[in-house]
């Protein structure tokens, strides 16, 4: 249950920080709670999304999420300093296979969504902020609300998201120790190689069955 809930915040966040070129002047924190309604509200009314459907689901994640989210700040970010060392093709990879293993967490958590309401802490940020992080927290039926906080910063095309918090555990800081054991062992290539054979093991699956 644990998990379900970490999914649905991840989720969550990530559909949160959509954005869009025609209001680029959008408070952040305005900005998140008018996406994250919208695609949280489709995501409760299709029928075939809370059915597992893995076009669907995954289709929502593709036109709702990843515009909107600077993967390759992500996975610098979660490299560390072998980002510097990675030629302009290896980060190119490795960027577009961790994008495809978050596709799959997204899809896998927004098929859970059922009841769930989203509540958002009171913006902490001045006006010239470039960066900021807004904090919120996942009501769900059962157990104790999700507290999740994300970062989003301003980039040409509105705000982006660039790493989330889910119950006090960042989500690149959870993936710099992974990035960091495999890299040590064989290389970038040789991580590049194990999200690439995890992507194609989770492709072959079919998403969760929704809660009951």
């Amino acid at each position: 249950m644990k998990l379900i809930k970490q999914l649905i915040a991840l989720a969550t966040v990530a559909v949160a920080t959509s954005a869009t070129a025609a209001a680029p002047a959008e408070a952040p924190d305005a900005l998140v709670k008018r996406i994250s309604a919208d695609v949280i509200d489709t995501a409760k009314a299709d029928k075939d999304i809370q059915a597992g459907n893995q076009k669907k689901v995954m289709d929502l994640v593709e036109s709702k999420i990843l515009p909107h989210v600077d993967f390759m700040r992500m996975t610098q970010l979660a490299a560390g300093r072998a980002w510097r060392d990675a030629s302009p093709e290896q980060q190119k990879q490795l960027s577009n296979e961790f994008r495809t293993l978050l596709i799959f967490t997204y899809s896998g958590a927004l098929s859970q969504i059922k009841n769930e309401t989203v509540e958002f802490k009171p913006l902490r940020a001045a006006p010239e902020d470039k960066e900021v992080e807004v904090r919120s927290q996942v009501n769900v039926a059962r157990g104790e609300p999700v507290t999740l906080n994300y970062r989003l910063a301003q980039s040409p095309t509105g705000w982006k998201i660039f790493d989330i918090n889910v119950l006090g555990a960042w989500l690149v800081e959870t993936y710099k120790g992974t990035f960091a054991s495999e890299i040590n062992k064989s290389g970038i290539d040789g991580l590049i190689k194990t999200l690439a054979e995890r992507n194609k093991k989770l492709a072959a699956k079919p998403l969760a069955k929704p809660l009951k």
